[in-house]
């Protein structure tokens, strides 16, 4: 009979199999609070935001600016739109229980506490802050500090309960990122700054109509007078309409201001089909017909990635 005592593939080292156990359960709960508190911070927003604020600061520099400065605003920015995104959702914890889209987030779903997340919230804002002041100028992060501000003790605390043109004012909040980069680079604020801050300020009403349609009901449970619950079909298509046909114009206003065909020409194509996507949506709310309103809110972030990518590559050629 052999003397040789197996031990369990599982547990190589010897070690006590209920400890094993528990090493493996604190593991994947760190790995779980890591996960809360990352999204808690709304990565995908901050993606976006950032897709704006690098080809912003090429156009100010005219190139491509130091890898240092990039870097900079980069963290800076991540961190200034994360600590945004936390805050609001320590002050819509209420709200964000009761509808289906959010109440799966980190705060209502108790895997992290209201008092961890505020503090979370307020030492990322804080360090961005910091961060922009010590290393690029007091322009950049007095801007910062105002888009931070503005979206939480404004839009969410105010506007977002309070009434439907939330969207449309809230909009500083999202085109901010393209001012915090242009003034990282050179300290003031350019006709050509204000013209791509427009474009964002502008596109975010039929970027994110859409999306209140789809969850109309949700937004209605909560209490939320977004656009499409509070108003008519007809006024929501004709909001989503007049702004992406301003987003559009503003677009191809933005091109005599120091860009070439590089930039137009994509901006010309990307905007007329941004514009048929408009319209076929409205077309059919209008006829009551299935209307697919994730099709333009997606198409809307291609849209604006395409805008920006071809002012980074105009900065660069």
């Amino acid at each position: 009979m052999s003397m040789i005592t197996e031990r369990p593939a599982s547990n190589p080292a010897g070690q006590h199999p209920a400890r094993a156990a528990e090493g493996t359960v604190a593991r994947r709960d760190v790995r779980a609070v890591i996960s809360a508190y990352v999204t808690l911070t709304k990565p995908r927003i901050v993606e976006l935001l950032l897709v704006t604020t690098i080809p912003a600061m090429m156009l100010a520099e005219g190139g491509l600016p130091s890898l240092w400065l990039m870097a900079v605003v980069l963290i800076g920015g991540s961190l200034a739109a994360g600590a945004a995104s936390v805050l609001n959702c320590y002050i819509d914890r209420d709200i964000d229980q009761l509808m289906r889209r959010t109440k799966r987030r980190p705060l209502p779903a108790h895997t992290v506490s209201p008092r961890s997340a505020l503090i979370f919230g307020l030492v990322l804002a804080a360090v961005s802050v910091a961060l922009m002041a010590a290393f690029t100028n007091l322009l950049a992060a007095a801007l910062t500090l105002a888009a931070i501000a503005y979206y939480d003790l404004v839009y969410t605390l105010w506007l977002k309960r309070s009434t439907p043109a939330n969207t449309f004012w809230g909009g500083a909040c999202g085109a901010a990122p393209v001012l915090i980069g242009w003034a990282a680079v050179t300290g003031s604020l350019a006709p050509a700054a204000w013209g791509l801050f427009a474009v964002v300020f502008f596109w975010q009403m039929p970027h994110f109509y859409p999306l209140a349609m789809k969850y109309k009901d949700d937004y209605a449970r909560a209490g939320i007078p977004m656009l499409p619950v509070v108003a008519s079909v007809r006024r929501v298509n004709a909001e989503i309409l007049i702004f992406a046909w301003l987003t559009v114009l503003t677009s191809l206003a933005v091109w005599p201001l120091g860009l070439s065909a590089i930039y137009g020409v994509p901006t010309l194509v990307v905007g007329a089909i941004f514009l048929v996507e408009a319209h076929k949506l409205c077309r059919r709310a209008t006829r009551g017909e299935a209307v697919k309103p994730m099709r333009l809110f997606h198409w809307s972030t291609t849209y604006l990635t395409i805008v920006f990518v071809a002012v980074a590559l105009d900065a660069l050629i």
